[in-house]
Parts: C-alpha cells; sequence; structure tokens
C-alpha cells in the first residue's frame, strides 16, 4: 500500500518511543528488585562475565563449541536461578522482563523482515487520524447513512429519491467492500446536504481498515495547497503533489467551490488525467451538474470524468435541515 513518507516515519516514531518506554521501565523494575533482593546484582554479574567469556571463547579456546555448551550451560542455571529467586521474594518469574506495546515484534514493527499487524494498525490509525481533524470520518458510516431522510414520491414514472439513494449506497457498499487500487472514480453529484461526502467517507473508512492510503480534502484546500507548493510557499501545506498523485484512493470534496485560475484548472486536469493513466482511483464530489461544470472548466476535464467515471446523482432536500 502506498502510505507517505510522513505516515511511516511517524508510525516508527510511536514504536521507537514505546520500546525506548518500555526499556526504561524494565530498568527501573530493576533496580527497584536489585535493591530489594541483593543476590539479584551477584547473578547479574556472572551472566554478564559468562557474556564476555563467550566471545572470547571463539578467539581464545581449543574447543570453541564445546566451552560455549558449557558456558550456555551455565547461564541458563543462573537464570533459572533469577526466576526461583524472584519467586521465593512474592515476585512473578518474568519480573525484569521488558514488558513491550507489542510482544510479537518487540516494538520494532517487523516479524522476520515483515511488517508486524502493530505497525500496519499503526498506519491506519495515522491515516484516521489525519482525515478526522479535517473530517468527521468516524461518524460517517454506511450504518449511519439513513435513507428515510430521502422524499419518497416519484415523478413522470422516476424513481423516488430514497430509492435512489438505496441503490447508490448499495452501490457505495459493493464498492468499498471489493475496493482495491483498480477499483473505478466515483463522481456524486447533487445538492448541498445531500450525503455525497458522508458516502464518500464511509468508502474511506472501509478502504483505509482494508490497509490502503487515502488522502480526504475539499478541491479548494487540496488546489489552492497545490498551488503554493509550485509557486514556492511551503509553510503548513496539508497537501502535496506527489503525495495527491501517489496515494492508493483520493478524495476530492466540493468540487466547483474552488478559487479559479489557468493553474488551478490546470492542476485539476493534471490530477485527474495522471491518476486515469496510473490506474488509481478517485472519488469525486461536487453540488454542480456535469453542463454547469461545463462553465467553469474545459471539455478535456468534464469529458474525463463522464468517460472514465461512475456517475452517482443524489436527489432530495438538505437532510442537514431536516435533522434540525
Amino acid at each position: 500500500m502506498s502510505y507517505s513518507i510522513e505516515t511511516y516515519d511517524k508510525a516508527q516514531s510511536i514504536l521507537d518511543r514505546r520500546k525506548e518506554r518500555a526499556t526504561l521501565e524494565a530498568q527501573d523494575r530493576a533496580d527497584e528488585l536489585c535493591a530489594k533482593i541483593p543476590e539479584l546484582n551477584t547473578i547479574n554479574r556472572k551472566l554478564a562475565q559468562i557474556g564476555l567469556n563467550i566471545s572470547k571463547t571463539f578467539f581464545t579456546s581449543q574447543n570453541p563449541k564445546e566451552d560455549i555448551d558449557r558456558l550456555r550451560t551455565e547461564s541458563l542455571a543462573l537464570q533459572e536461578e533469577k526466576k526461583n529467586l524472584l519467586k521465593k521474594n512474592g515476585y512473578g518469574e518474568n519480573a525484569l522482563a521488558i514488558k513491550y506495546t507489542c510482544p510479537a515484534c518487540e516494538d520494532t514493527g517487523f516479524i522476520n523482515g515483515r511488517r508486524c499487524k502493530c505497525f500496519i494498525n499503526l498506519l491506519k490509525d495515522i491515516e484516521r487520524e489525519k482525515i478526522e481533524k479535517i473530517a468527521p470520518l468516524e461518524e460517517c458510516t454506511f450504518e449511519t447513512f439513513n435513507t428515510e431522510y430521502y422524499p419518497d414520491n416519484t415523478e413522470n414514472g422516476e424513481i423516488s429519491p430514497r430509492r435512489r439513494a438505496e441503490k447508490i449506497k448499495e452501490n457505495c457498499i459493493r464498492y468499498a467492500t471489493n475496493f482495491s487500487k483498480d477499483s473505478k472514480s466515483l463522481f456524486f453529484m447533487g445538492g448541498t446536504g445531500l450525503g455525497k461526502t458522508h458516502l464518500s467517507l464511509a468508502i474511506a473508512n472501509v478502504a483505509i481498515n482494508k490497509g490502503y492510503s487515502v488522502i480526504y480534502g475539499t478541491a479548494q484546500n487540496i488546489l489552492g495547497d497545490l498551488q503554493n507548493e509550485n509557486f514556492g510557499r511551503l509553510d503548513n501545506l496539508k497537501y502535496r503533489e506527489n503525495e495527491i498523485l501517489d496515494v492508493d484512493l483520493l478524495i476530492l470534496d466540493d468540487l466547483g467551490t474552488e478559487f479559479k485560475n489557468a493553474y488551478t484548472v490546470s492542476c485539476l486536469y493534471n490530477i485527474i488525467n495522471t491518476r486515469i493513466g496510473a490506474k488509481l482511483p478517485t472519488i469525486i464530489s461536487t453540488n454542480y451538474t456535469i453542463k454547469e461544470l461545463l462553465g467553469f472548466y474545459d471539455q478535456r476535464i468534464t469529458s474525463r470524468i463522464t468517460g472514465e467515471y461512475s456517475l452517482l446523482t443524489l436527489e432530495g432536500n438538505d437532510i442537514r435541515y431536516i435533522k434540525k
């Protein structure tokens, strides 16, 4: 999965802090127990000396295998003596062991060169946290998408807005369940407050849980940051072009609300075209119709959307007002 360097670095930093904390806590316990049970100090000194002797044996012994086996036997006996001493004084035999957050990988993040589950879960959590700072990701699930808010009346023999919303929800659930980097892109249309962002974030939730990287942002914020990056204004950037182009799933919300100029239109085309060429899925939402978007952008953009994206149109009244 294509996570950003920032995400990997943050996950590794968390693991490093966990490991350091576990080691320091173990050292504090060891100091405390050695003060209470002085015999532990004697055993520890003997174990340390055995370690040194094993190292020397490789260079000085005539029979290194035999001597190393003997030293290891002595070490095991001392370790057993230490366990019995701890038990005798009312402590568990592992009282001196380092208590890692993840015993499986000992907080390194890797087992036999493969990522441990704890590292994978950290990457997922970091992806969620980034989106949670700007959008209600946790609240926007398929379970909380209530189609009862959509009108159930029909006109001219067409399906009702409620039935349309139900079908779109079903399609989105299938899309999320089967999501991969080869999934088709989606284009949500409909008025304000009809659940476009909700469904986009519900898909994001599932994609993140499956281990895919996700970037969410409004068109205004993403294109604004990319313009600032292009002109060297690098302070406080949340979005960078290489990450936008490479992320497993990009969600571009509220298309049409951004400040439009030659650069942002060109940048939008580059995002859409590059990700289509790389076969990477993108979800775009807008309050405008395709016809209205033609007034904002040239046909290169709208033709790629209509030709390469699945178009999903929600109808009805602003749900946020209905909920009030």
